[in-house]
């Protein structure tokens, strides 16, 4: 990609533009082992594969039936509290980005979300960060019923925003999904903080 070519920033949401802290809802609701259960990365049907199923579009109510279905009612019903306290997971936006996208935004470059995130979620970040109303637009997962690093999804995005995928960034944290993107035509950086973007995004032309 040429230096001066880039028109456009593509950002994934969580642990790039957002402090999305998960365990939050239910701190202080129960016991630590309680939550590190909940959170345990081990258990197959565990909090990461639920997120992944809301992600995917799955409602709430069959998340829990699910979950009950494999851990009983009363471990259930600590993900339940989970989902009515589950915007206080929105802790913050990540160091810096605020800025970026300013600058981003002030030097003409389009910016863009593509997430892995439900509706829900996405409407009440907008509501309490205004820095992300910088973004023009954003796909979903849980609308799309697919995930990144699906080659489709990114293929979703790209026709939706009408962007041309060679002058084109996309941002993720996770490199799976940075690759992905790279692999369908798109200039893919993996995030690992905001002043590391920030050079990138130099080195690309894009900022002074």
């Amino acid at each position: 990609m040429g230096a001066s070519a880039t028109t456009d920033v593509i950002f994934d949401y969580c642990d790039v533009l957002l402090d999305w802290r998960p365990w939050l809802p239910l701190e202080g609701q129960y016991p630590p082992g309680v939550v590190d259960m909940i959170f345990d990365p081990a258990d197959p049907y565990g909090f990461a594969y639920y997120d992944a199923m809301s992600d995917c579009g799955w409602s709430d109510e069959r998340v829990l039936a699910d979950y009950e279905r494999h851990h009983g009612p009363a471990v259930a019903w600590v993900l339940r509290r989970y989902f009515d306290r589950r915007l206080l997971a929105l802790y913050d936006m990540v160091d810096g980005m605020p800025l970026l996208l300013r600058d981003l935004d002030r030097a003409g470059v389009r910016l863009w979300g593509l997430t892995n995130f439900t509706t829900a979620y996405v409407s009440a970040a907008h509501a309490k960060f205004p820095w992300m109303s910088l973004l023009r637009d954003t796909v979903v997962s849980s609308e799309e019923g697919l995930r990144k690093p699906d080659p489709h999804l990114y293929r979703r995005a790209i026709d939706r925003f009408g962007v041309d995928p060679s002058a084109t960034v996309f941002v993720d944290d996770k490199a799976r999904n940075a690759d992905a993107a790279t692999a369908v035509g798109l200039h893919g950086i993996r995030f690992t903080d905001t002043s590391s973007l920030r050079r990138d995004l130099r080195e690309l032309g894009i900022l002074d």
